[in-house]
């Protein structure tokens, strides 16, 4: 049913080096129609693309943007600073390289009302272009790739520990003191911890879709997932009840694999033939990787699906290697 008041919202926007993809996501937001008032805050940071001359020329085409700058150019740095400037007491948090469906703010609003939750987020539907971003993506919405992750593949409305992006009221950041700043990635999920902790609720909602365009090469996905990792391990560091079977798969697999080819060299340089059998992790994996991707991409063009298996173990080595070598120096903690 609809509200019947629309309160006004404010879209908050961390961007860097995004030259592909900002024109598209600040359309996207400005194409939303939602009933009430909606303003667009741009945090900048200091990109080495055309990101700053693209804001500039949005924000003079149109009177609802505002131009902030980030000095840092670090995500949670660039919300809080946002948040700070923004007008409104709903925060839509977007990204510079992500695209809303439409009627996203409108039905999160909805979702607010209805749930009198803190938080609400739905699906990071994960959309390539060229071959390698389609089995980038692909990695993304299966099981194979990033796991069961109800944000990556979908689910039923409810209480969630974590949601993509988010939509969220003013007063539950100000209640926990707005995004880690020392948190440069993992700062959603470490965020919407302390929500909970604080006895706030975050809530999924399938309806809600982001469009999400992932890395378009094999040392781009590499690079991230390895500071993914890193940033995984940090959260876990912080709030070790936090850990899991699905974060810490990747680091075992990558002990796992590295002892058992260490194990297999050792008993071909030796002749202890039972070593060898120590080839069978590494190989019993590439195996795994090879026929869960024939299967999770059978829909997917010829040449997408020879990318899959090699982004899909690039995925699991780098998130594993960053989880395992962590930081090389742990920030202090603001919360």
């Amino acid at each position: 049913m609809p509200l019947s008041h629309w309160p006004p919202v404010s879209v908050v926007m961390p961007v860097l080096n995004e030259e592909r993809h900002l024109e598209e996501a600040v359309g996207r937001v400005l194409d939303q129609d939602y009933p009430g008032e909606l303003e667009v805050v741009l945090a900048i940071g200091p990109s080495k693309d055309r990101t700053q001359e693209i804001a500039d020329k949005l924000a003079e085409a149109d009177g609802r943007i505002t131009i902030v700058p980030n000095p840092t150019g670090k995500t949670p740095a660039g919300l809080n600073v946002g948040i700070a400037h923004a007008k409104h007491d709903i925060l839509v948090r977007v990204d510079g390289h992500g695209a809303l469906t439409a009627g996203y703010i409108t039905r999160a609003v909805e979702v607010l009302d209805e749930t009198g939750a803190d938080n609400v987020g739905g699906v990071m539907a994960a959309e390539g272009r060229t071959p390698v971003e389609m089995a980038v993506a692909c990695a993304y919405r299966s099981r194979l790739g990033l796991g069961a992750s109800t944000f990556h593949q979908g689910g039923k409305a409810g209480p969630a520990d974590t949601v993509y992006l988010g939509v969220f009221r003013r007063a539950a950041l100000e209640r926990v003191g707005g995004f880690d700043e020392t948190m440069h990635r993992a700062q959603d999920w470490e965020l919407n911890y302390r929500i909970r902790k604080t006895g706030g609720l975050i809530w999924f909602c399938p309806d809600l879709s982001v469009t999400y365009r992932p890395r378009s090469s094999l040392s781009a996905v590499a690079k991230q997932f390895f500071h993914t990792g890193q940033w995984r391990r940090e959260v876990v560091r912080r709030h070790p009840e936090t850990a899991n079977k699905r974060y810490l798969a990747p680091p075992v697999a990558v002990i796992g694999m590295a002892l058992g080819t260490i194990l297999g060299i050792i008993g071909l340089i030796t002749g202890i033939g039972w070593l060898d059998l120590g080839f069978l992790a590494p190989l019993g994996y590439a195996l795994l990787i090879l026929a869960g991707s024939a299967f999770e991409g059978r829909y997917l063009p010829w040449k997408a699906l020879f990318w899959l298996p090699l982004v899909c173990a690039t995925m699991h080595v780098s998130w594993g290697l960053g989880f395992l070598a962590g930081l090389k120096e742990k920030p202090a903690t603001t919360s």
